[in-house]
């Protein structure tokens, strides 16, 4: 198993396929389940190269099993945050540890870059994944933002981390 950086060689559909298997799993009983079945097969492959966000993967293998994307906060109001966009697995490699392993090297990222405050956005009804990151060691800020998804109205909430710059 190796976490790493995206290459010019890793396909970009392969990588969009990790999004559309997790969200389709992680997301059911959350977002309308007619909008999880018409995601379409390489909806974020043009996303995952462009813009100042940078892609982690994990590869076991030879397999692309897992995904994340960091970068400087997208939001003004915490402009000295990094921000962890996205940590995706393919559903079978989910509760195996990888995704421990992921964030963890996303936290190690930013904090190399200079970021000692590293905030993500969860949606508020997703349970696993709020637990998922409280395990490792983020907190629920309070702040929240409203979406819509689906044509469902979700609310998100914003977690954080304080780190050492060392990424501990």
């Amino acid at each position: 198993m190796e976490i790493r950086f995206i290459t010019p060689d890793d396909s970009p559909e392969e990588i969009s396929n990790i999004y559309e298997q997790s969200w389709k799993y992680a997301y059911k009983d959350i977002i309308p389940q007619d909008y999880l079945d018409s995601i379409p097969k390489g909806k974020w492959a043009a996303k995952i190269r462009s813009g100042r966000m940078q892609n982690l993967v994990i590869e076991k293998d030879g397999k692309l099993i897992g995904t994340s994307g960091f970068c400087p906060s997208r939001w003004e109001k915490f402009s000295g945050y990094g921000e962890i966009v996205s940590i995706y697995l393919l559903p079978e490699y989910m509760g195996m540890g990888y995704g421990k392993q992921l964030i963890r090297r996303g936290v190690s990222e930013l904090a190399r870059l200079g970021f000692s405050d590293i905030l993500l956005w969860v949606l508020e009804d997703n349970a696993r994944a709020r637990s998922f990151y409280e395990r490792n060691g983020f907190t629920c800020s309070g702040e929240y933002l409203e979406d819509e998804i689906g044509g469902k109205k979700l609310r998100e909430v914003m977690y954080t981390i304080h780190t050492d710059l060392n990424g501990e």
